[in-house]
């Protein structure tokens, strides 16, 4: 027990040394997967003794959000991180999408770069241009609807327009924006707004009579669901990634080879089977599994086998 306090303790230095506040640390400990892997970030990030809690942050955020199947290049991305190169949450959200749709697979740095504006230097007169840009486009709804207004929509606005603007200054300048505009807070701006009373829903003779009219919008995929199913000769397509921890990914499908074989056994047709195992009562699943096995077969001019 004493062993296990003493480890905690040190954990909890460990977190609090890279700049997480300690509600932030206590919470991470007391999840052992989080915890885990924070120590194995902080390790391998090489900031066991410490660092400024900006950069705390985005490992932490790391952490939580690195994508499983592109472990291999997690130490890549920490450098970029210790090295300030990447600066802010913005970058490393689409920094953790690029490397989540790479995978484990190799890729330009140059490319990598682009993607998360490393390089990109946005100024605070960059961010005032856009702030005043939004307000100005705004400046209507804002009189109207005063502070009720949802400011983050605006500073979402601002970040469209500077992508890699740092949001902690985004939000102190147009909150400036808006006191300069508003002034003061008022009593009414705290009211909540009304919200509208929802429609009632409507009658059953009502959706018969729409749904009607719109049958013949119908696309194919409605009118024929076994439409998305591949032919027996498309079967050679991979359908799953499974991804493993040495970053490797296997991705089973069928060989020409195997498939050719299996297409000459069955001639091409569709075969399904419905196995209905002693496995409890049958239910609406059962249902969906026979409906899409025996009516595929069918629809396919091939063979359903029931057990």
């Amino acid at each position: 027990m004493a062993a296990s306090e003493s480890n905690c303790r040190d954990t909890l230095q460990l977190f609090l040394k890279i700049g997480l506040d300690e509600r932030t640390a206590q919470n991470a400990i007391v999840n052992g997967k989080v915890s885990s892997k924070l120590t194995d970030v902080i390790l391998e990030a090489g900031v066991e003794n410490g660092c400024v809690k900006s950069v705390g942050n985005l490992l932490y955020m790391v952490t939580t959000k690195y994508p499983a199947n592109a472990l291999k290049h997690r130490p890549f991305l920490l450098q970029y991180i210790i090295s300030s190169q990447i600066r802010n949450s913005n970058q490393l959200e689409k920094a953790l999408l690029y490397l989540s749709n790479i995978g484990s697979e190799c890729f330009k740095v140059d490319d990598f770069e682009e993607a998360c504006g490393i390089g990109v230097e946005v100024s605070v007169g960059d961010i005032k241009t856009a702030v005043n840009e939004v307000v100005n486009w705004n400046k209507e709804t804002i009189l109207t609807q005063r502070y009720r207004i949802n400011a983050g929509n605006l500073y979402g606005h601002v970040r469209k327009l500077q992508p890699w603007a740092d949001a902690r200054i985004v939000k102190e300048m147009m909150d400036a924006k808006l006191y300069e505009l508003l002034g003061e807070k008022m009593p009414t701006d705290e009211e909540k707004s009304v919200k509208k009373k929802k429609e009632k829903p409507p009658k059953v003779e009502d959706k018969v009579i729409a749904a009607s009219n719109s049958s013949s919008a119908l696309s194919l995929e409605d009118t024929n669901p076994f439409l998305i199913f591949p032919e027996p000769g498309e079967n050679i397509q991979v359908c799953t990634e499974i991804f493993f921890s040495d970053g490797s990914i296997w991705r089973p499908h069928n060989t020409k080879e195997k498939l050719e074989k299996h297409l000459k056994e069955t001639g091409g047709k569709v075969f399904t089977r419905f196995p209905p195992e002693p496995n409890g009562y049958l239910h609406i699943g059962h249902a969906k599994a026979m409906f899409v096995s025996f009516g595929l077969a069918k629809e396919r001019n091939g063979c359903f086998y029931l057990r």
